[in-house]
């Protein structure tokens, strides 16, 4: 009778479970934590199947408040089920990011599972021109509790802190990526690089350091396997300047004074004609470096360095164009530098307000 070997039945360890399992970082962890002989089981959520295999796929809303109900055997569950979009309108994406995770925290309380693993982002840290390069992770928190996606990510984090206290028993650890690269990422900084020309704020040093989903995933991994506690900061190791950037993109920079840039980013946004408030351009202008300490000292390494993860990010968005956040047509970019376009767009602002008082 032929013989072989049969894997033995994981009957050990955690069940783990990852939300926003069908695309992007949740899918790659899901795709590693279902590879590891140490998890028991991986349950995949989201709003609809995915193509992960050898996983246990509960399709359901993460803002579902029966959402308990599907976690009763899970032990770990980490959220990524985050929009990130500049498209999603502000009050929606709001909705779904704080409302999913309130509804994360409680439904895990609710089922006894053990821990939750939050994902946030170092946008939390504020991104100022005197911040230190880089950050310590237990630096305050400095980032504007704004409309803006970092004001999402703040009260996350607010609910991080007041978990364990309303649900005693509940661990919690944040997870805060660097600024993220990769398949499907498409957020307020890749944008910034779909620009003709990048912009830069008169007197200001940027500081770039990114995070790509595949890094996100296997640092995720290491938080789940090794228990590792937060607040954790993940990143490529260092960062790079102004002049690093030119050469990897091939794109020059237009330097605006930060009055000018600041206060016309906020009054386009207010006319509804750039998607994202003036406190995201501070992202792209100030530095906000993190050091990844508590996972390094877990063994953590970051597969891809800055300088990999940009020019992933310009592979990624080859062929897109967008100027102030917003995207454009090839042919509208090719015609307007950022630089014009940022002009243009104060003479419409400025003939927009000439004709309402003109109706007045």
């Amino acid at each position: 009778m032929a013989t072989g070997k049969v894997r033995p039945r994981r009957s050990k360890g955690p069940v783990v479970a990852v939300t926003g399992a069908a695309t992007g970082a949740g899918r790659l962890l899901a795709a590693r934590l279902a590879e590891r002989e140490e998890i028991r089981k991986v349950v995949a959520i989201d709003g609809h199947r995915g193509d992960v295999p050898a996983v246990t796929w509960r399709v359901v809303d993460i803002r579902d408040p029966l959402l308990s109900n599907r976690l009763s055997d899970v032990d770990v569950i980490v959220n990524l089920d985050v929009e990130d979009s500049p498209d999603v309108d502000p009050r929606d994406r709001r909705t779904h990011n704080v409302r999913g995770a309130q509804t994360v925290v409680t439904a895990a309380a609710a089922a006894r599972v053990r821990r939750v693993v939050l994902v946030t982002s170092a946008m939390v840290y504020g991104a100022e021109p005197g911040n230190e390069v880089p950050l310590d992770e237990d630096a305050p928190l400095r980032a504007e509790a704004s409309t803006s996606i970092a004001g999402d990510y703040l009260e996350i984090e607010e609910l991080a802190a007041t978990a364990p206290i309303t649900h005693p028993g509940l661990d919690v650890t944040v997870v805060r990526p660097a600024a993220l690269t990769g398949p499907g990422v498409d957020t307020v900084i890749t944008r910034h690089f779909e620009a003709p020309r990048l912009l830069s704020v008169k007197g200001s040093t940027p500081g770039w350091q990114f995070c790509h989903i595949e890094d996100l995933a296997s640092a995720l991994d290491v938080v789940v396997t090794e228990n590792v506690t937060g607040p954790l900061a993940v990143g490529c190791d260092g960062w790079l300047g102004p002049d690093e950037v030119t050469e990897i993109t091939g794109k020059r920079t237009f330097e605006l004074p930060a009055a000018l840039t600041f206060g016309m980013a906020q009054r386009l946004h207010r006319l509804g004609m750039t998607p994202a408030p003036a406190t995201d351009l501070h992202y792209v202008a100030y530095p906000w470096v993190v050091d990844c300490a508590r996972l390094r000292a877990a063994g953590w390494k970051p597969l891809y360095d800055n300088a990999t993860a940009l020019r992933a990010l310009i592979d990624e968005t080859a062929g897109r164009h967008a100027v102030v956040g917003r995207r454009v047509g090839g042919k509208e970019a090719t015609m307007a530098t950022a630089a014009g376009a940022t002009v243009a767009a104060i003479g419409a602002a400025a003939a927009i307000r000439r004709a309402r008082k003109r109706r007045r």
